[in-house]
C-alpha cells in the first residue's frame, strides 16, 4: 500500500471513530425527542443544540469543500439552533441521518484518489482536503463526547 492510499484510510478511520472515540452512529443510536431537549444545569446545550450543530457544521465543511461559490454562514447564529428541543422525533432522526450522510459523504471525498489531499482549495485561505477532513474528525470527536457526557448525565448511557 502506499503511502497516500494509507494516510486516506487513517482519515477515514479517524472520522468514522470507533478507535480513541465512539462510533458516530453509536453515540446517536436511541436518543428520543424527550431526552433530546432536556438540559442539565450549568450546562448551555442540549442534546438536540449539539446535534443539529454537528449537522450544520458538516453541512457548512462539505459545502466549503465542494463549492468555489461558497459563502460563509454567519458565527454563531447560523451554527447553532436557539431551541433546546427538536420539534419532534422526525426532526431529531432527520438532523442524525443528515450527520450520517454527511459524513459518507465525506469518506467518499477522501476515498476519491483523484481528489488531492494537500491541493490548497481555490476560494479558500490555504484549506484543502485533508485539513477539512482532520476539522471533521475532531469537531465530531468533541461534540461526541459532550453528548456522552450529556447522555450519562440524564441516565441514559452505560
Amino acid at each position: 500500500m502506499n503511502q497516500d492510499q494509507a494516510l486516506r484510510d487513517q482519515l477515514i478511520k479517524l472520522m468514522q471513530g470507533g478507535q480513541a472515540f465512539r462510533p458516530v452512529n453509536e453515540v446517536l443510536q436511541g436518543i428520543t425527542v424527550e431526552d433530546a431537549g432536556k438540559t442539565v444545569q450549568n450546562l448551555p446545550y442540549s442534546i438536540w443544540q449539539l446535534i443539529d450543530h454537528m449537522r450544520f457544521s458538516l453541512h457548512d465543511i462539505l459545502e466549503f469543500t465542494r463549492n468555489p461559490d461558497y459563502k460563509e454562514p454567519t458565527w454563531p447564529d447560523d451554527y447553532w439552533p436557539k431551541e433546546a428541543a427538536p420539534a419532534n422525533q422526525s426532526a431529531l432522526d432527520a438532523s442524525i441521518k443528515a450527520i450520517e450522510t454527511g459524513l459518507e459523504e465525506m469518506v467518499q471525498l477522501v476515498q476519491d484518489p483523484a481528489n488531492d489531499l494537500y491541493k490548497p482549495f481555490p476560494h479558500g485561505n490555504g484549506q484543502n482536503l485533508l485539513r477539512e477532513a482532520m476539522l471533521v474528525a475532531e469537531h465530531n470527536a468533541y461534540h461526541l463526547g459532550e453528548i456522552v457526557v450529556l447522555r450519562r448525565l440524564l441516565g441514559n448511557w452505560e
